[in-house]
């Protein structure tokens, strides 16, 4: 299993006109009007070879795009763009389980500047301007506020699994390890008084008492840094929290309310 993660990149937006959905294509769509016939003409029109529950949420973002393009009366140019663009924005928010959704956003309304105003050949008015809005609210609504969703089942999920190694400390499940126990005496003869003991004796007891001292004291070191690791793991992680829940409360509110009230702070100012 791969275990590499892929780090999200800028990409460059371009024209999508007639890229994955052609005019034929188009035809045969047109001509779909019940949901079943509409999932398998773009089914076989996107080669949707995905797995369940996959396949089906991917046939279902496609068929609401195109629902929404009848709707709106558009063109069969203008439907065909705008399904490469959704495609687009999907495979840009999959490549990666990390959080992009800031990139996948942006790289959104490079994709419609490309398509709304003329300056060939980097770009086509094939959207007014009032149609970009409209297709903008609709991704963003539709794609961009569930983009979480997406990513979960598309994405894999990594886990994080954190080991500590100690230098300069024996490892407790080596055979060669030296026994820190105290070594049992083994005498001869008469039993001794409490009071009567041998010099062999005490100098065992002696020996004994630093070798069990330096061992608790590893002891101790190692339950305090496993206590300051797991203390620095949840701070870590309640600021990542924190940062997801911004994000998520900035692109809940609508672009139309955002730019609204960049001008009036503008405007203060």
């Amino acid at each position: 299993m791969d275990t590499k993660t892929t780090v999200p990149q800028a990409l460059k937006a371009k024209l999508m006109l007639w890229t994955d959905v052609s005019y034929h294509d188009m035809e045969e769509i047109d001509r779909m009007q019940s949901i079943p016939d509409l999932e398998s003409a773009l089914c076989s029109v996107f080669e949707v070879e995905l797995p369940e529950p996959r396949r089906g949420v991917l046939l279902e973002l496609y068929i609401q795009a195109v629902l929404f393009c009848r709707e709106c009366n558009f063109k069969k140019e203008q439907t065909s763009a705008l399904l490469s663009i959704i495609k687009s924005i999907h495979e840009v928010n999959i490549e990666t389980p990390l959080n992009d959704i800031e990139q996948c956003f942006k790289y959104c309304k490079e994709l419609l500047l490309c398509h709304s105003v003329r300056r060939p050949p980097f770009s086509i008015n094939l959207f007014s301007s009032e149609e970009v809005d409209r297709v903008l609210k609709y991704i963003y609504n539709s794609y961009v506020r569930h983009y979480k969703l997406y990513k979960y089942i598309f994405t894999p999920q990594f886990k994080l699994d954190l080991s500590l190694t100690y230098s300069g400390m024996p490892d407790q499940d080596d055979p060669n390890m030296e026994d820190y126990s105290a070594p049992d005496v083994i005498t001869s003869g008469e039993p001794e008084t409490e009071t009567d003991s041998s010099p062999q004796t005490q100098e065992a007891s002696i020996d004994e008492e630093p070798e069990g001292a330096a061992l608790d004291s590893k002891s101790e070191l190692k339950a305090l840094i496993e206590k300051e690791v797991r203390e620095q793991m949840t701070l870590v992680s309640g600021q990542l929290d924190q940062r997801m829940k911004d994000i998520e409360n900035q692109h809940n509110s609508p672009p139309n309310s955002r730019r609204s009230s960049h001008k009036a702070k503008k405007n203060n100012g």
